[in-house]
């Protein structure tokens, strides 16, 4: 049964280069109603009433929506006083009054995209902020009350330097933050980027340098790397997030979402006039079957930093983790790490996480 809820907002005021995600800009208030209206029709007809455990709102940039349209959609949900709510915003679009409100309406969380701190590097990135706004709105959030905030950090973009990255994560550890989401850049091919190339990008050796880095300084200061790109202060894990780790199911609403339920992997319309047209339509399900499942558990379950649980798989699988995966296990003996509960990546084997994952995959 689905406990966890994402939601989709499409909305932009640009995109960023190196951005792939379904968002555009938005022309006018109206196109927003028209969106929440829609939204809310899919939410009705496909919401079962779950006491909801974690609701997240993506996009796109949700923080572009008004408060009262937010608090519409999240009306539509039965939230307990324990249910996690997290929207991302941009430092760009956010002030003080209106993280008060937001704060007001029952959102917990807030995800900033940050990125980096470097003002030449968001210049070139596409981002509209400044690092002055990213000081200005985690304070914004500290006085509306938000006592659980999360970073996004990009490594790996053109012209960064270790020193880059060293001075980007000595700003965050300042601010005194719970949470911070590290992405190693990758170039989507309908992206910008993904069509105008950019010169300077570090190569793999070096983006491996950066996640090394990365992972040194921030566990050295009191985070904790919980899944292969996040890391938090202990009690601050992104519930939302291991909900989709522990291969566990979730309802998707909206523009372009993807969603879990009752077994079937399903995402909705991508482009607009579809979704509003059959909001409540999915344009691609799919039934899993055992064996998806397994390498699902898997590739997932890798991605923690506890790692995989062999009692479970067998209580879903009736297999011995141990003896079926027996050559791959002795195979990548380096890269892997015996846990209480059964195996997960050392720092090496995240690395090459790709090449080792692969590997249960039949």
């Amino acid at each position: 049964m689905p406990n966890s809820v994402y939601i989709h907002i499409p909305f932009c005021k640009s995109k960023c280069k190196y951005c792939a995600f379904t968002s555009f800009p938005v022309k006018n208030e109206n196109e927003k109603i028209g969106y929440t209206y829609s939204l809310l029709k899919e939410i009705s007809e496909n919401y079962r009433a779950e006491a909801v455990n974690t609701l997240y709102f993506g996009g796109g940039t949700p923080s572009l929506m008004p408060i009262d349209l937010l608090s519409k959609i999240i009306n539509k949900f039965n939230i307990t006083s324990d249910t996690e709510v997290t929207l991302e915003i941009n430092p760009d679009d956010s002030n003080e009054d209106y993280l008060k409100e937001l704060k007001r309406i029952g959102v917990n969380r807030i995800s900033i995209g940050s990125q980096t701190f470097n003002d030449e590097i968001l210049k070139q990135i596409g981002r509209r902020h400044n690092s002055k706004q990213i000081i200005e709105t985690i304070n914004y959030a500290k006085k509306a009350g938000f006592k659980n905030i999360s970073v996004d950090l990009i490594y790996g973009l053109p012209n960064q330097t270790t020193e880059n990255l060293k001075e980007d994560l000595e700003k965050f550890l300042e601010l005194e933050i719970q949470h911070i989401s590290t992405y190693g850049l990758k170039i989507e091919d309908n992206s910008f980027w993904g069509k105008n190339r950019p010169d300077n990008i570090p190569d793999d050796d070096k983006q491996a340098d950066f996640y090394e880095l990365i992972n040194y300084i921030l566990e050295k200061n009191g985070f904790f790397r919980y899944e292969v790109s996040n890391f938090s202060k202990k009690g601050f894990e992104s519930r939302h997030n291991l909900n989709y780790w522990n291969n566990e199911e979730y309802y998707g609403f909206g523009l372009s979402a993807h969603g879990y339920v009752d077994g079937v992997r399903y995402y909705n319309f991508s482009t607009m006039d579809k979704y509003m047209q059959n909001p409540s339509v999915h344009e691609f399900g799919n039934f899993l079957t055992n064996k998806e499942k397994l390498e699902e558990e898997i590739f997932l379950g890798f991605r923690k930093r506890e790692g995989i649980d062999i009692k479970k798989i067998k209580e879903r699988f009736d297999i011995d983790f141990e003896t079926k995966y027996k050559k791959i296990l002795t195979q990548y003996s380096d890269f892997l790490e015996k846990t209480q509960n059964g195996y997960t990546l050392n720092l090496k084997g995240v690395l090459i996480s790709n090449v080792i994952l692969a590997e249960f995959l039949e």
